[in-house]
């Protein structure tokens, strides 16, 4: 549990940085329209964007953002209308600046820059080095706190991309390349309960990791399939990821987990060690491994 210490911090962090950046304005940035106006404008960009795929970056509900596009709309700054792309699905709905949004846009842009800049002036050049250093270690955790780890089909075509990109990378990383032909097959049927299951890492919607856990009759279970994309490597998502797992296994009554890995994975190997995996002999024959792991666990 977060202790009270630790809330009571994050609260009067907030409460700073909301007042220091102008949340609490009517007209952000002195442009006569609330932040939640602005970043929409802002995220929309000269280049346009699909609704859906605005919707899950900001984190709105559906009808939350439409209220806010409607405002945008009224007052002569944004279109919204089906993608006009050719071969293009029509259901698709994209929003795009006018030619007075993009104005809009580029003062915004230049507001925000002076705005940044007021917030470092009154600072000697090494707090400013610290204060921004401070700021990108805060954005990275809270990155990694909005990642979302949950139980997907593997079927599903998020589930289906990322499996696709694991694969690619270890073509990449592994002496002789992958052949997913030569490799242990892990099977749909394998990975959905009470078989087994897949998790799926998103963030803002966007799936950036996986891994999966088969549950073997009269055997450890076994861990297989951990991917995290390159956004957010060094976030500890494939430690989350593998402790989803884990916890997972226990659930369900199985007092050990296993995994074989490749020799070129050596960040995931020091995580396996890190985490308190043991090395073992082989206890199967897979083509592609050259450690096999062991953990015992606590049902």
């Amino acid at each position: 549990m977060t202790s009270d210490r630790l809330v009571a911090a994050v609260r009067r962090f907030n409460r700073t940085v909301t007042q220091r950046v102008g949340a609490l304005d009517d007209a952000y940035m002195a442009r006569g329209r609330p932040l939640a106006q602005a970043r929409v404008l802002w995220e929309i960009g000269p280049g346009g964007s699909e609704v859906a795929a605005l919707r899950a970056r900001l984190g709105l509900d559906s009808g939350h953002l439409s209220r806010l596009l409607r405002t945008l709309e009224h007052d002569g700054l944004v279109t919204v209308g089906p993608s006009d792309q050719v071969g293009g699905d029509g259901r698709v709905r994209v929003a795009t600046l006018t030619d007075a949004g993009r104005a809009e846009w580029s003062e915004l842009d230049r507001r925000s820059d002076e705005f940044a800049s007021s917030i470092l002036a009154p600072l000697s050049a090494r707090r400013r080095e610290r204060l921004v250093a401070a700021m990108a270690e805060v954005e990275r955790l809270l990155v990694a706190s909005m990642v979302v780890i949950a139980p997907c089909p593997p079927g599903d075509p998020r589930a289906r991309a990322c499996t696709r990109a694991y694969a690619r990378e270890v073509a990449r990383r592994f002496d002789d390349g992958f052949d997913p032909s030569r490799s242990n097959p892990v099977h749909d049927e394998d990975l959905v309960p009470p078989a087994g299951l897949f998790l799926l890492a998103t963030l803002n919607g966007e799936a950036v990791g996986c891994g999966a856990v088969k549950l073997h009759r009269d055997a450890p279970a076994e861990i297989k399939r951990v991917w995290v994309a390159d956004t957010v490597r060094g976030l500890g998502v494939g430690r989350r990821m593998l402790g989803e797992l884990e916890r997972h296994a226990a659930a369900r009554g199985w007092t050990a987990v296993r995994l074989d890995t490749n020799r070129n994975l050596t960040e995931a190997i020091a995580m396996y060690r890190a985490a308190g995996y043991r090395e073992i002999e082989p206890y199967n024959t897979e083509h592609y491994a050259h450690h096999w792991f062991e953990k015992h666990l606590t049902p």
